[in-house]
């Protein structure tokens, strides 16, 4: 059984800030959240419910499973990146199955703790109404 790599909040936003890397080709997040997707994200970041990666099979539409297919590197997150993000990671590696080279990974701390460090900066969240201070 494969289990996804633990990526660190300062991996994940080198990758956004890095302009030869282009978001759903060389890396794509997938915020497992549910509606509260909608009250702000990781820039760039799509969303996929934790309810659409079941461990016996996953329920995702075409169009996501092909957008999961394309992307190098797949990170999953949740608000904490304690159950639903890591189930979610694992269940899509061993349902679906990692596309041949694709590398899955699951941000630590979730989007709490990228909202504590990177809150502020406008390139690497979306939709966010009142950001936290930034961690000094």
């Amino acid at each position: 059984m494969s289990t996804a790599k633990p990526l660190q909040p300062e991996e994940l936003a080198s990758w956004l800030q890095d302009g030869s890397l282009t978001a759903n080709e060389d890396y794509l997040i997938v915020d497992v959240r549910g509606d509260d997707f909608k009250e702000g994200h990781i820039a760039s970041a799509i969303n996929i419910p934790s309810t659409e990666f079941t461990a016996e099979k996953a329920l995702i539409s075409e169009k996501d499973q092909e957008r999961l297919s394309k992307a190098k590197k797949v990170v999953f997150h949740c608000q904490l990146s304690q159950v639903r993000g890591p189930t979610s990671a694992n269940n899509y590696l061993n349902t679906v199955g990692a596309a041949e080279g694709q590398e899955v990974f699951v941000l630590q701390g979730g989007f709490t703790k990228w909202l504590e460090t990177y809150g502020k900066e406008k390139a690497l969240v979306e939709d966010v109404k009142d950001a936290p201070k930034a961690a000094e």
